[in-house]
């Protein structure tokens, strides 16, 4: 199924490259078919793109974290609950600092 969704969306993207919830979700169907380095090229571009996109960074930390760059994911989380303080986003704001948190906890820092 997964094929198939990514199909569509990359065939809305065509009609719509800035719209961001399709490069999310792409790279989000990128990463269940664990093709991650597509994964990261898509949030990437969603990154430069829609900076303001609060949910990338919560899921892009993870996908550092799922490729072993802790180090990166700890700097995405940060970048996010900076940016969830500024929008006032409570609920990704909690989860930020709890990804973040717990990344710091399992390296030991």
């Amino acid at each position: 199924m997964s094929k198939e969704r990514l199909t569509k969306l990359l065939s809305f993207l065509i009609d719509s490259p800035e719209d961001a919830f399709l490069l999310f979700a792409i790279a989000k169907e990128y990463e269940k078919l664990e093709q991650y380095d597509k994964a990261l090229n898509y949030f990437s571009s969603l990154r430069k793109k829609s900076p303001e996109y609060i949910g990338l960074y919560y899921h892009l930390g993870k996908l550092y974290e799922l490729i072993q760059q802790e180090r990166l994911a700890l700097s995405i989380y940060a970048e996010g609950i900076e940016l969830a303080k500024k929008q006032g986003d409570f609920h990704a704001l909690s989860e930020l600092n709890t990804a973040k948190m717990n990344l710091e906890i399992q390296l030991g820092n």
